[in-house]
Order: structure tokens, then sequence, then C-alpha cells
């Protein structure tokens, strides 16, 4: 039993039982006059706490759960090349980085990617910039200077006014060549047949023909060879015949000539060679032999094409006399004289086609050879 002590001498680090074994702070004079009682103690097992983060591998189900696997080699840091360290972006850097990217694959369609394999492709041009706006509002003069730079200059509005000139004289032009070359046929072709048409009606009538007017038709000259059927109207004006698509008859003033019923002379005939029905376009293709019939209200007159001559000037008259100057006729003869324009689309010259009369047939007796077939 353990002697009882006084509570002013007992002391808890020295006397509590903590502290009897191996204490430093106990004291040789605290000991109790008997030997105590020494204490006893139970204590329960303690099992050691497992270490959760012991790996035991698999392969070893023998191995001590609880023993401790050493720790890996910690991994070698990663050697760092020159192409590795980032480099701080610059123009200059951008440049290299946008040349060593491969291009992109073209997106169109097969001509589009051809041409991105030449080299040739299709580049967007980049979107313009548009300026900032300005941070604060823009004074009255720098709103003045802003909208007279937005102006155009003398000079550009001049040369825009000048394009829209040309422009504007190009397209009348081509216009006026269509109307010229297209339209002038069209309606000359309509008042030639409207005319040979009147004259056919007037011949079924029996209609005397009566005194020849300028203007008037009265025969049809027909060219086998060139496909050619036209009215010949008396004159040669150009208003009022040779426009309209007809030949026109020197019959007037001191270019008269010869009709075909006359036992001699020279019937000579104008004709345009382009536009306004061009009944004379092809008479240059005309060689010695071809056939030209002029048929009238009483007969058909036949002529045979002998010579011509290629370019003459307009003021040679010759041509149309009796006896024709250049034609290789010697003597009086009935003679027929084609003229026009040369060289084509021009005026400058004129082109002469001259024949001589081999067959006249009355029309009672029908059709000449030249027409029958």
């Amino acid at each position: 039993m353990t002697a009882v002590r006084p509570e002013h001498e007992y002391d808890p680090l020295t006397d509590h039982p903590a502290g009897r074994h191996g204490s430093p702070w106990f004291r040789a004079d605290n000991l109790p006059e008997a030997e105590p009682e020494p204490y006893t103690y139970s204590y329960a097992p303690q099992v050691a706490e497992p270490d959760v983060y012991a790996r035991v591998p698999d392969a070893a189900p023998q191995a001590d759960a609880y023993a401790r696997v050493p720790e890996a080699a910690p991994e070698p840091e990663p050697v760092l090349d020159e192409a590795s360290v980032p480099v701080p972006l610059d123009d200059s850097t951008m440049a290299l980085k946008r040349i060593a990217e491969p291009p992109a694959p073209p997106t169109g369609g097969r001509a589009e990617r051809r041409r991105a394999a030449k080299g040739r492709g299709h580049r967007p041009h980049a979107a313009a910039a548009k300026p900032a706006a300005p941070d604060r509002p823009l004074t009255r003069a720098e709103a003045r200077r802003a909208a007279k730079a937005r102006k155009d200059s003398a000079a550009v509005v001049a040369s825009r006014v000048i394009g829209e000139l040309f422009i504007t004289l190009g397209v009348v032009m081509l216009l006026f060549v269509t109307y010229q070359l297209w339209w002038t046929n069209i309606r000359a072709h309509q008042q030639a047949g409207s005319e040979a048409k009147k004259i056919a009606h007037d011949w079924a009538s029996g209609k005397a023909p009566g005194a020849f007017q300028p203007g008037k038709g009265f025969a049809i000259m027909h060219i086998p060879t060139l496909d050619v059927v036209v009215p010949i109207a008396e004159g040669t004006s150009k208003t009022k015949v040779l426009d309209k698509g007809m030949v026109g008859h020197y019959g007037q003033g001191s270019l008269k000539t010869a009709m075909p019923g006359d036992r001699t002379g020279n019937f000579a005939l104008a004709g345009h060679r382009n536009t306004h029905g061009e009944p004379f376009r092809y008479i240059n293709h005309l060689k010695r032999g071809d056939l030209v019939v002029v048929e009238t209200q009483q007969a058909y007159y036949t002529y045979a094409i002998t010579s011509s001559l290629p370019s003459t000037s307009p003021k040679n008259v010759s041509v149309l006399k009796p006896i024709p100057v250049g034609s290789g006729f010697t003597g009086p003869g009935r003679y027929i004289t084609l003229t026009t324009c040369t060289p084509e689309f021009t005026s400058t010259y004129r082109m002469i086609v001259w024949g001589k009369m081999v067959d006249e047939r009355p029309r009672s007796k029908g059709l000449p050879d030249a027409l029958a077939g």
C-alpha cells in the first residue's frame, strides 16, 4: 500500500506515475519511508499501422507487405536545344515563321488547286485597313481639309469626262456602222421588192408605160451568175433611186443614154456596191461571156459581158458615150454599161463593166435561155 503524503508535499511532476521511472524530475528526498508497492501497468500490444504509401509489387506476393519500396530515380531534366528555346517574336521572326510554315491547301475547285500547284494561285487582297476613329471631334478647319481631300481633282474629273465621251462616241459609231451595213440593206431590199411587184402588176394589167419619170421603175434586170434580180428606175438620184436598192438609168441631162429598145446606143446603169441593197456588190466577179438580161414590158434583152475597167475617175464620163471609150468597141452597136463605186465602202473611184446585146426576145415567146434554166 502506498503511503499517504501530505497534500502540501505532493509534487505532480515527480509523484505522477509516468514520472517515477526515469523521470528527470525524480528527486530522492521524495521517496517514501517504506518501499512502495511497485506499480504494475498493463499495456495492450500496439500494432504498427501499415504505411499506406508503401508500394508492394504484385510479382512478389511473399514480400513483406509493410516493406517500403525504394523511390524511383528522378527523371533527368530535358535538355533544351536551340530550336526549342522560345524566341521573342518580332517582325523578322514572324517573317521567318511565315516562310517556314507550309502553305495551306487550296479550298477551291480543280482549276484553283491546279493554279495553286503552279504557284499562280489566287491570293485575295488584304482588306484595306479602316482608319481608326479619332479620339476627339475634328475641328472645323480639319473637317474642311478632310472634305477637300475626299473630292476628286480637276484632272481626275476631266479624264473621267473625256473617257465617257469616248465611250459614247464609240457606241454611236458602232450603231452607225450597224445601221449602214445591216439595216440599210434590209430596208432597201424591202423597197426594191415592193417596186418590182408594182412593175409586174402594171405589166400584167396591160397598163401603158407612158413617160419615164425620175425615180419610177420601168424594167427589171437579171444577173443569173450573181443571183441578182433588181428593178431599174429612171435617173441616178441617190435618195430617190439608189438608196432604195434599185439600179438607176443615166437618162437625164448631158449624161442621157440610150434605152434597151433603141437600135443603137449605150444603155448605162449605176448602182450601189455596198449598203442600201448593194445590187452591184460583186460585179467585179463577172467574166467575159456572163449574161445580163433586161426585162421590159415588151421584150427580154440579153447582153454578154465583154470587158471591164477596174478603176477610173468619177469625172470620166466618156465611158457612157454611145461608143464607150476603153470598152474595146470600135463602132456603133447596142451596148450596156454598169458603173459602181470602188474600192468597197468608198466612193473614190468608179468600176466599169461593159457588155454587148446578143439576143432580143419578145415576151410573147417566153423566157430567154439565160432565165429558162
